[in-house]
């Protein structure tokens, strides 16, 4: 049997056992998608910015990441809005997740986050560090990653030449992929 772990925290917001029952109320409908013995992890931040309310969620499928984010005035509507957004990347990606969640090579894929650099206007500096599994998958793969992460691009091991690879998405709305030359 499938296990969900939801995880549901606040940044600078206290999180009422109210708000945590409808965010694991909200989740919990995915679990439709998993089979076998799959551990998912769910985790969900609640914070307001500007008298914004955004709740980010993000699911680990066995190493399959989904991101979604809703950013309203109201926190409920926002856990909606972040829950809808995964459900839209499941059906874009419906077939290639399922297969992916229920194929037998799901320990193959691969853990990523994204290696986010932010710099400032005069003077450019690296303000955050992220490290990630690298484990080699196609260039298919890594462009679906980049998408279900909301990524401009994506760092990768191309398992079909063993070497770092990066995609990123081109503002004709095509994509571009990068190839090192030794």
């Amino acid at each position: 049997m499938a296990s969900m772990q939801v995880v549901v925290k606040g940044k600078n917001l206290e999180v009422t056992p109210a708000l945590r029952m409808y965010a694991e109320k909200k989740i919990v409908k995915f679990e439709k998608f998993l089979n076998g013995d799959q551990e998912v992890l769910a985790e969900v931040t609640l914070r307001t910015e500007r008298e914004q309310h955004i709740a980010e969620l993000t699911m680990d499928l066995n190493g399959l990441i989904l991101r979604g984010e809703g950013n309203t005035s109201d926190m409920y509507a926002s856990i909606d809005d972040s829950v809808d957004r995964i459900e839209r990347q499941f059906s874009k990606f419906k077939t290639r997740i399922q297969r992916r969640i229920q194929g037998p090579k799901i320990s193959e894929i691969p853990v990523p986050t994204s290696s986010d650099q932010e710099s400032e206007a005069k003077e450019a500096k690296i303000v955050r560090t992220k490290r990630f599994a690298f484990k080699p998958m196609s260039v298919e793969e890594a462009v679906m990653q980049m998408e279900l992460l909301g990524h401009s691009f994506f760092v990768f091991s191309n398992a079909g030449n063993d070497e770092v690879n990066v995609v990123y998405k081109r503002r004709d709305g095509n994509y571009g992929l990068i190839e090192p030359e030794f």
